[in-house]
This record gives structure tokens, sequence and C-alpha cells, in this order.
């Protein structure tokens, strides 16, 4: 069971969000799919190679866009309740922004 990053072991310059909690109602496929995105995007280049980075979040941006009908309208959900999550846990104006962009930011269209 994964545990919750210790601040102290994550090196700076590594973008990673809380550890979500079931409780939340967020699906685990989408939720591992949004910490990947996250590390990828927003780590800094000590971290992580950044076009390698890069062409990974677009890969997954590109996966991430042929989501139609039901599939898409459950990520809405999953995002809906993320944002919920990330509201009732304070987390700061930039993640909850991120959260609330996350269609737009990616090329999903919102049909």
């Amino acid at each position: 069971m994964a545990k919750e990053p210790d601040p102290e072991e994550v090196p700076e310059g590594a973008a990673v969000v809380p550890l979500i909690p079931e409780s939340a109602g967020v699906s685990p496929l989408f939720l591992a799919v949004f910490h990947a995105l996250v590390f990828f995007e927003g780590s800094s280049e000590e971290i992580i190679d950044s076009a390698a980075a890069d062409e990974a979040a677009q890969f997954l941006a590109t996966y991430l866009q042929r989501l139609s009908g039901d599939e898409l309208r459950l990520m809405k959900e999953d995002l809906k309740r993320l944002l919920d999550h990330a509201r009732r846990q304070h987390w700061s104006t930039d993640q909850q922004k991120l959260i609330q962009d996350f269609l737009a930011h990616y090329g999903i269209r919102d049909q």
C-alpha cells in the first residue's frame, strides 16, 4: 500500500501532490495518471529529464483526449471529487487551479 510521501524524503524540485484517500471517491486509475502528469510537468530538470517528461506527458494527454461518452463523464466526475477533496484539505490555490483547468490544459474536449 502506498504511503503519504514524507517531505523529508522527497527531493527538492520533485512535484508531488498528497496521497488521495479512497474515501475521496476518485478513480485510482485517474489518480495514477494525475499524479504522473503532475510529476512530469512540475518537477525540475534536476529531478527529471524535461524532454522525456514532456514526451511522456504528451502521450498521456493524447490518450486522455480519446475519451468520450461515459469515460469522459466519469473523468469529469473524478475531477469534481478531486477538487472537492482539495478544497476540504486546504490545498493551495495553484493546486486547485490545476484541477479546475485540467481538461483545457490537456486539450480534452469538454463535450
